[in-house]
């Protein structure tokens, strides 16, 4: 995938009516500091162009990235925050399970896990939350670069095992370096290529 144009096209909050988008959507999941901005900025090569607050917990909304007018990146809002309050905290998991159940264009979810550390429950929950909606999660294990290249497969297997996703595909990725873009890319890709060919046999269907 080549980055030819960015645009942040939609921003929904807790009563937004989800849009009704054209193309593909990809969303990204995760606990709140796990790097999730840094990632989506990492995959659209633009330095700060996600939205990054400066306290962990304060994005509370799913905003909707239009890339090359083609795919839909969707960032939402960072979970497990301890100091948010249980009315935040609910209105996050609403938002949420209300995109995941109800928008048509989703075609998969990235969900973020720090490398450093065995998931916690939160992490545990938004899997199997995932799950229950009928995606299969792709695993992005963040911050590759501040591990040794010795503890990888190690920290890799802590994840699968803890997650009780053995057969999941997890992607080792940093922010800092690039690496599992390209990786990242060749997924989005063969996507992208399954939903035009879909889109082409509903169209011949149609004749």
């Amino acid at each position: 995938m080549k980055i030819k144009s960015v645009n942040l096209e939609t921003v929904c909050g807790v009563t937004s009516v989800l849009p009704e988008n054209e193309h593909p959507e990809v969303a990204f999941a995760g606990k709140s500091n796990v790097g999730k901005s840094s990632l989506i900025n990492a995959l659209m090569n633009r330095k700060s162009y996600a939205r990054m607050s400066s306290q962990p917990g304060k994005t509370q909304t799913i905003n909707f990235y239009n890339i090359n007018d083609e795919i839909y990146f969707v960032d939402l809002p960072g979970y497990g925050y301890a100091n948010a309050n249980v009315k935040v905290k609910a209105a996050w998991g609403k938002m949420i399970e209300k995109y995941l159940q109800k928008s048509p264009a989703l075609i998969a979810v990235f969900l973020l896990i720090d490398i450093r550390h065995a998931p916690g429950q939160n992490d545990r929950d938004m899997y199997d939350w995932i799950v229950k909606n009928g995606y299969e999660p792709i695993i992005i294990a963040t911050k590759s670069d501040k591990i040794k290249r010795s503890q990888l497969q190690k920290q890799l297997k802590l994840i699968r095992d803890t997650l009780g996703c053995r057969d999941a595909l997890i992607i080792p990725f940093s922010s800092e370096t690039k690496d599992g873009r390209e990786e990242v890319y060749n997924l989005l890709d063969d996507m992208l290529d399954y939903c035009r060919k879909q889109d082409e046999a509903a169209a011949d269907g149609e004749e």
